[in-house]
């Protein structure tokens, strides 16, 4: 049985992980470390999500069709002491919230994605446009020149808005995952799935919408009506955009398209955070390296102990907090899995337990080139 066993292992190292998964297992080992840093690591998280999805939501609501916002980061509140600690780099880093915004906008998918596309979006956009600018027939001129320019700057709004919604579900959620542990109620890395999983199902149907102010009048650019919701419309393309497939950070990849670096069909691209390699996180115009850096910032004791008592301790900080991210998005993912599964996973009938083996063998293949490997060895 153990040569079996070893023998399907070397041929298919992901058939462990199908196993644990059947199991009620995560894509990440359970063990006490993984468990401290997933959950230490969610904690940080939690608090920068909850600064992201507020800036977000803000530039969305009250930046809209300003084609240079110059304090779109402060939150409408500019002052002298924000303005030095935003020039001295003491200060939220939101650019990676737009980054990841951006693999949104670009990449697509799901009903938002499609509602963008439709009739009525465009009417409502045009009344928005015609609203905003009814006075200014400079911007008039170049709208009727180029009628695509600013519908595609309200799509880009939208997208502000939708994933600053999807953040102010998953932060609260986040935080209160560490407050369960430090109450004892979360005991292994399961368990974070479940709290995860639970937590979307629970949002679920959370409506998405967006209505943008212009000179007192309230003007719809998603609304309710469209049937836009928190897991399929928001959720699912960000799993899809963000842990994925992302796009290339400048700087470390050719973009020399003649030579084929780069694939001409961006649903090949896997530059997500499942697939990212943690070296590179602190060089300059690497978009993680903000993250972690605002993460830093906000990492609990029993984390901290971890990483001091590494080779290098303070030295690749932003690389081990890195690592950690990546386990606990492997963790996120995993409840995003089991959400989509076909069939409970915990059936016991047959033709059901082998459509769900189906299901998973497939996302295992896709996840094969990931980090996945790489954490089944971390302790």
């Amino acid at each position: 049985m153990t040569t079996t066993s070893t023998n399907r292992t070397i041929g298919n190292p992901t058939a462990p992980i199908l196993e644990r998964l059947e199991a009620g297992g995560a894509l990440l080992p359970d063990n006490p470390q993984n468990l401290k840093e997933v959950v230490g690591i969610l904690k940080s998280y939690g608090v920068v999500l909850d600064a992201y999805n507020r800036n977000l939501i803000a530039i969305a609501d009250r930046q809209f069709l300003n084609f240079f916002p110059f304090f779109k980061y402060f939150n409408d509140k500019v002052e002298i002491g924000q303005l030095l600690k935003h020039w001295w780099h003491d200060r939220i880093n939101y650019e990676f919230a737009e980054y990841c915004m951006k693999a949104m906008l670009w990449h697509g998918g799901g009903g938002m994605d499609a509602y963008l596309d439709t009739p009525e979006f465009k009417q409502l956009a045009e009344k928005a446009i015609q609203a905003k600018f009814k006075w200014n027939p400079l911007i008039m001129g170049l709208h009727r020149a180029f009628p695509e320019f600013l519908p595609e700057q309200i799509r880009q709004m939208c997208y502000y808005r939708a994933l600053g919604v999807f953040w102010s579900v998953m932060a609260p959620m986040f935080l209160n995952l560490s407050d369960r542990y430090d109450r004892g109620e979360i005991k292994n890395i399961p368990d974070v799935v479940a709290h995860v999983l639970d937590g979307l199902v629970e949002a679920a149907n959370l409506p998405v919408d967006y209505t943008v102010n212009i000179g007192g009048q309230a003007y719809e650019i998603m609304p309710r009506s469209a049937g836009l919701t928190f897991l399929m419309d928001t959720a699912v393309p960000y799993v899809e955009a963000v842990f994925f497939r992302s796009f290339p950070f400048r700087g470390t990849v050719s973009y020399n398209a003649q030579a084929y670096q780069i694939s001409s069909d961006p649903a090949d691209f896997n530059y997500g955070a499942l697939y990212a390699d943690p070296l590179p996180v602190g060089g300059a115009g690497i978009p993680p390296t903000l993250l972690m850096q605002d993460m830093r910032h906000f990492i609990p004791d029993y984390l901290q102990e971890i990483y001091d008592r590494s080779s290098r301790g303070e030295a690749d900080v932003r690389v081990q907090i890195c690592v950690s991210f990546q386990k606990s998005m492997f963790c996120v993912t995993t409840a995003a899995i089991k959400g989509l599964a076909p069939h409970p996973m915990d059936t016991t009938d047959p033709e059901e337990k082998q459509a769900n083996r189906v299901y998973l063998q497939k996302w295992l293949k896709r996840l094969e080139k990931s980090r996945l490997l790489d954490v089944q060895t971390d302790t």
